[in-house]
């Protein structure tokens, strides 16, 4: 007879896989997912990432030459969704994710699998690390989220996402809000089609919706206000990690890799406008576009202290008190120790 605490992480799992866009039954999803690693070369390195600005550091690292410098071969994985990501951590088909993956998804695989991962960096963001916004059409009247009430509202796919633009609404005055789940790359096609009144949504989404004509920014650091309290508070919405299994297998190569994700941040922080050419390969931006492109703030795994980890635990607070997590999770105990 299974216990308690198996129900709940089997629930938990359940909600995870619910979010996910991993639906497809367990046949589907070895077959269409577990191909990357199988193919994977004896010594290659697979970092799984979603298409944001937040993946910067991955993109960079790997377009510049930094992880083969340090002698590593790392290759790049595209997934659909956060959720996508941690589900391969999980099941071994990535050995880590890049900045990007919402930290929400992360702390319910930690929870679904105790130990999967430790944090190497993550990405604050804030109304001046612009990275969290929302959205409305060119032609919209609101002026503030408040004025949207009664209005189709959309949010990006995935627990964090959904439970984030919920957060937002019912701050701003919405009773029992509803969000519609939208891939990002249809975020600005739907606001300009009309589908949609206004969405919470992630860079570049609000740079290629201005610079198109598609939408406008009605606010950025949505996170930070209205979820955190605190508009100027950096929200660790998303993070860079590597599975336990690959720390465990190869500390030599992990610290390595640490070392080196290391090297691509601080080459963003010294010279963002040449770091942001990379954000056109690897997102839905127009390369003419990437110096529009806001920069979200990066912080590797020894900066992850004080106030850092304080704004970090009280996000993860926010999904046990939300229930969104069957317990809560110490974000000191994810955080890679060199």
């Amino acid at each position: 007879m299974r216990n308690d605490n198996q129900d709940k992480i089997n629930a938990q799992r359940r909600q995870l896989m619910k979010y996910s866009a991993l639906t497809l039954g367990g046949i589907a999803l070895s077959g269409m997912l577990a191909s990357p690693a199988a193919r994977a070369a004896d010594d290659e390195i697979l970092i799984g990432y979603w298409p944001i600005v937040g993946g910067l550091p991955l993109y960079v690292g790997v377009e510049k030459g930094i992880f083969k410098q340090a002698g590593l071969n790392v290759r790049a994985v595209k997934f659909a969704s956060p959720q996508q990501v941690v589900e391969a951590m999980i099941t071994g088909r990535i050995h880590g994710c890049a900045n990007g993956t919402a930290t929400g998804a992360l702390g319910l695989g930690a929870i679904t699998s105790p130990d999967l991962f430790k944090i190497i960096c993550s990405n604050p963001s804030n109304a001046k690390m612009v990275l969290d916004e929302f959205l409305v059409p060119v032609n919209s009247t609101a002026k503030t989220i408040g004025d949207l009430k009664g209005k189709r509202i959309a949010c990006g796919p995935g627990i964090q996402n959904v439970t984030m633009a919920k957060i937002i609404l019912e701050k701003n005055g919405f009773s029992d809000p509803k969000v519609i789940e939208l891939p990002v790359g249809q975020h600005a096609p739907s606001l300009a089609a009309g589908q949609i009144d206004g969405v919470y949504t992630l860079e570049p989404t609000g740079t290629v919706a201005r610079m198109k004509g598609m939408g406008k920014v009605l606010e950025t650091g949505v996170i930070a206000k209205y979820v955190l309290g605190d508009a100027s508070a950096p929200w660790f919405g998303g993070a860079a990690a590597l599975t336990s299994t690959f720390i465990n297998a190869d500390k030599t190569r992990a610290q390595k890799l640490a070392d080196a994700y290391g090297e691509a941040v601080k080459f963003i922080q010294q010279q963002p406008d040449e770091a942001r050419q990379y954000v056109a390969g690897y997102t839905s931006i127009d390369a003419a576009l990437v110096k529009e492109v806001p920069l979200p703030g990066f912080v590797m795994y020894d900066q992850l202290n004080g106030e850092n980890l304080q704004w970090f635990q009280k996000f993860y607070d926010v999904f046990t008190e939300r229930k969104i997590f069957s317990k809560p999770l110490d974000v000191a105990t994810l955080i890679y120790k060199a």
